[in-house]
């Protein structure tokens, strides 16, 4: 019961923020926007990015203070394989002009025909992700 309290409030949170951002910076909350305008910094725009990813840093110490443990995160050791994820998520996000946040909190809430067609590429990639990596399990290697 405890995960699904931390889930819910997480889920809250990051309801509130697009919400929030929308309304008052007129902008919508895509990890990779804030991101690529993060550095270089454009003008006058740059101290809501920093307090985004400020509130993202810190997120993790609020729910260990509220849990008692820091949430855990499982990622692979394999390094070639994490750098092909990664040009691969950064090939889609440039492609698909947007990431999973701000198409799939966002834009799925604005009813975008865009982000309902890229989430639903998103769950298409994530579960033929999962089918592989169960069907090879750690025999997956680059």
């Amino acid at each position: 019961m405890h995960e699904y309290i931390l889930a819910l409030i997480g889920g809250t949170m990051i309801g509130l923020a697009a919400v929030m951002l929308m309304a008052f910076q007129g902008n919508v909350m895509g990890i990779s926007g804030i991101a690529s305008r993060l550095l270089p910094p454009v003008s006058g725009d740059w101290s809501w990015r920093i307090s985004f990813f400020a509130g993202v840093l810190v997120a993790p110490l609020l729910a260990m203070v509220y849990s008692g443990t820091m949430p855990t995160v499982e990622i692979t050791g394999n390094v070639p394989l994490l750098i092909v994820a990664g040009i691969l998520v950064g090939a889609g996000t440039v492609i698909g002009n947007g990431c999973t946040s701000g198409h799939g909190v966002c834009g799925l809430s604005r009813l975008s025909r865009r982000s309902i067609v890229a989430t639903g590429i998103f769950m298409l990639a994530a579960v033929v992700t999962v089918f592989i990596v169960n069907l090879y399990g750690a025999r997956v290697s680059l």
